[in-house]
């Protein structure tokens, strides 16, 4: 039987006096992978704030690898967060005047692993990835900018992989080949995988599509 590895119960929050979430449920295994595509201001970026623990919502329970993100502290948290969540961004978040696997190093040495082990490992991961070795991340490409930044969130071995429209501002070509590697992380590296997209094609690759309207979940029909 799998592992839960993100749980969400009863999560509600409002927003400007706007209801953002009404009792809010998912879950989340490892070896799986979770889409979710919505207008946008559904919440689709806050939800995923929430399970960050950078939001706190109104109500409900959000866990993540079995603790409950509301009663961690400041320090706990940031420590949970590194041991247990892996986050890809739009743009990537990389820094750009640092090589591919300093990038990917450095998530490691600041989770406290030795400097060898972290090197190693982040040099395996890129290779694994396809990523070509390269003086700083100004001279990869939009598509090699993204699986550098999937690496930086593999390289603790998280127990949930987040990502937040990943693909978005990628050309046509590139995004298939980032959505091969988002889609290839569940069962390649046993963790779980929650994709919030616009993009139906790369909605319909996950094990799960739900849709974010009018502050609920609800199984979406998703035509590629």
């Amino acid at each position: 039987m799998s592992e839960s590895v993100l749980r969400i119960e009863g999560l509600r929050h409002s927003v400007g006096g706007r209801e953002l979430f009404a009792a809010v449920d998912l879950d989340v295994q490892a070896g799986q992978s979770v889409a979710i595509t919505g207008p946008s201001g559904s919440g689709k970026s806050t939800l995923l704030s929430c399970v960050l623990g950078l939001v706190r919502p109104e109500a409900g329970s959000v866990k993540v690898a079995g603790a409950e993100i509301a009663e961690l502290s400041g320090h706990q948290l940031a420590e949970h967060r590194s041991a247990n969540i892996g986050m890809v961004f739009q743009f990537g978040e990389l820094l750009p005047e640092l090589s591919p696997v300093d990038n990917v190093a450095l998530a490691a040495l600041l989770a406290g692993v030795d400097k060898e082990q972290a090197y190693e490992q982040a040099s395996g991961l890129l290779q694994q990835l396809g990523v070509p070795g390269a003086e700083s991340c100004q001279h990869l490409s939009g598509g090699e900018r993204q699986r550098t930044a999937v690496a930086r969130a593999l390289i603790n071995e998280p127990a949930l992989l987040l990502a937040d429209e990943p693909t978005g501002a990628l050309d046509a070509g590139t995004r298939t080949k980032v959505a091969d590697v988002l889609f290839s992380t569940p069962l390649r590296y046993g963790c779980g995988l929650l994709l919030v997209t616009h993009d139906a094609a790369v909605a319909a690759r996950a094990d799960h599509v739900l849709a974010l309207r009018d502050g609920v979940l609800c199984t979406e029909a998703v035509t590629p």
